[in-house]
């Protein structure tokens, strides 16, 4: 891992030049790493929506996976000081994350290579990471686009798509993302505009399919993009669907609850192919430096919030995606 600063100038190099790379960047902005001619290289395994450097066949076997979930009470103060920071208006959402401790008899690589996910990557004694969650995407004509997930349930549930777009806080929490987002592009593109708003994906996981609520937002960055490519992202950084608004505020609300860095969890991470660019937010991720291995999960808190339900939904949210 290096210091981000100069992922950020190496990007800067490689993408001036048309020169492919990986790159990730964890969520404190203090470690990231770039890896050059990403698909002839194997330590570092991924796929980005297709774009692979390495089979991702694995066998369909039986396996145990356990969760041992923090105490309710723990969330709770955890909670108490995300919504006393909602009180006195230091933020209109933040986004609480707990790490849960899981126990399976897969190897990481099995799980990255059986998992089903747009995003995902293997990073041998760090992570494996399955995400569902676009960060932005880079055309050639530099259009950006990025498409925050804000709202999830169990697709099981009676009326569960009803439910989930009538529902008032999911609807605040998302608006308040949405309006995050397209200020955060409006800083490196112009003509930012909602393209989708609150469309649905539904996701197969080893607890049964939920139902996810996204929004895609555009913009068109300048011509000479990709010699800055590493500034355009890092710009736009914490992603705002993994930490909240206003954007500086909350972050130290985060650091205050959830008292431990995240490392590379909620971070991002992507492909510059030489000619565009797609990236994904470091979500459903497995963090592999910890014994037992930790799963890192979350969601939004707004003032309409209730902690139970919250609590249930970051113990929903352990799943392995196949």
């Amino acid at each position: 891992m290096r210091n981000a600063s100069d992922v950020v100038r190496d990007m800067n190099r490689a993408g001036a030049a048309g020169r492919p790379f990986l790159f990730g960047f964890d969520f404190e902005l203090t470690h990231a790493f770039f890896i050059p001619d990403p698909l002839h290289q194997t330590e570092v395994r991924f796929n980005l929506r297709g774009v692979s450097n390495a089979s991702d066949d694995g066998p369909e076997v039986p396996y145990t996976f356990e969760r041992t979930p923090e105490p309710e009470a723990i969330y709770a103060h955890r909670f108490d000081i995300v919504r006393a920071g909602l009180l006195r208006g230091d933020s209109f959402l933040t986004n609480l994350t707990v790490r849960t401790p899981i126990r399976t008899d897969l190897a990481p690589d099995a799980i990255y290579r059986r998992a089903r996910a747009l995003y995902k990557m293997y990073y041998p004694r760090a992570f494996v990471c399955f995400s569902p969650e676009r960060f932005v995407r880079i055309d050639a004509d530099g259009t950006i686009a990025s498409n925050p997930m804000k709202g999830t349930i169990d697709a099981r549930l009676p009326r569960a798509r009803e439910r989930i777009l009538s529902d008032p806080k999911e609807t605040a929490e998302h608006n308040t993302i949405v309006d995050l987002i397209r200020n955060d592009l409006s800083m490196v593109a112009d003509g930012v505009h909602v393209r989708r708003f609150r469309y649905i994906d539904r996701l197969e996981t080893s607890a049964g399919p939920i139902l996810q609520v996204s929004s895609e937002i555009v913009g068109r960055l300048a011509t000479d993009w990709r010699s800055h490519v590493g500034d355009v992202i890092a710009r736009l950084l914490p992603a705002g669907s993994v930490s909240g608004a206003p954007k500086d505020a909350t972050v130290r609300l985060i650091r205050q609850a959830e008292q431990t860095p995240r490392g590379f969890y909620t971070g991002v991470f992507g492909l510059f192919d030489g000619h565009t660019l797609d990236s994904a937010v470091f979500i459903r991720f497995i963090d592999l430096t910890t014994d037992p291995f930790t799963y890192q999960s979350g969601g939004g808190i707004t003032a309409r919030s209730h902690m139970h339900d919250e609590y249930e939904e970051v113990i929903q949210k352990v799943y392995l995606p196949f």
